[in-house]
């Protein structure tokens, strides 16, 4: 078994061919010894080198680019997944991007009330090709969110999947994952966009977070 041609490929929202893309992918894998090894640098350089803010406009493309997230330093797990994704396909590690429906229970209120409740859907996450299989990785939650909102930070060691924990800290419920939305060569940003619109109606409006938002303020553990 070998990976599609297309997952080394660039494209739309996996911009793998774009210099700023290249530059920080090529900095990322310096010193890696090996696929697994640089694959693993890659992860921790997206999950920390780009923060997580789920505060974006859903409605316009940029929100969702590889090439915007790593320019604006801070996005959402759709751009971050992409981000990784065009990383490793920059440096010739096949990668695509995986997505499924997952169960918040660790959220803002205010994300929650935006998104219509705690099923967010569309959550993403990098599959990159190592040793003849796809493995998953989950960069999202940078180190210092996971810190400060209680959560256990995801490592990676590039031998087994790493999608979110079950529970936090505290052993309360964090994530579940409630649907498998499947593995993509690219963003499907129509089918995402059209969920949101279906389910999530006020995630597609031009601000529906409001004038000083800062979710990074407001992501404390509820007590």
């Amino acid at each position: 078994m070998t990976a599609d041609p297309a997952t080394l490929a660039p494209a739309r929202f996996i911009q793998s061919d774009d210099p700023v893309i290249v530059a920080f992918a090529n900095q990322a894998a310096h010193g890696g010894t090996d696929p697994r090894d640089i694959a693993v640098r890659l992860y921790y350089a997206v999950r920390d080198g780009v923060l997580y803010d789920p505060y974006v406009r859903f409605n316009v493309p940029e929100s969702y680019s590889a090439k915007d997230v790593l320019v604006k330093g801070s996005g959402f797990c759709i751009p971050k997944a992409a981000l990784l994704t065009a990383c490793a396909r920059a440096v010739g590690l096949p990668a695509r991007i995986g997505f499924a429906d997952v169960r918040n229970h660790l959220a803002t209120p205010k994300l929650l009330e935006v998104n219509g409740g705690d099923v967010l859907c569309w959550h993403a996450f990098a599959e990159i090709w190592l040793d003849g299989c796809w493995v998953k990785s989950t960069p999202a939650f940078n180190l210092t969110l996971c810190q400060k909102f209680g959560v256990h930070p995801l490592e990676w060691d590039g031998t087994a999947d790493s999608i979110f924990h079950p529970y936090d800290v505290q052993d309360r419920r964090h994530m579940e994952y409630v649907r498998e939305r499947g593995s993509f060569n690219d963003v499907p940003y129509e089918q995402i966009t059209a969920t949101y619109a279906a389910m999530s109606p006020r995630l597609m409006s031009d601000d529906p977070w409001g004038k000083g938002a800062d979710f990074a303020a407001e992501a404390t553990p509820e007590q």
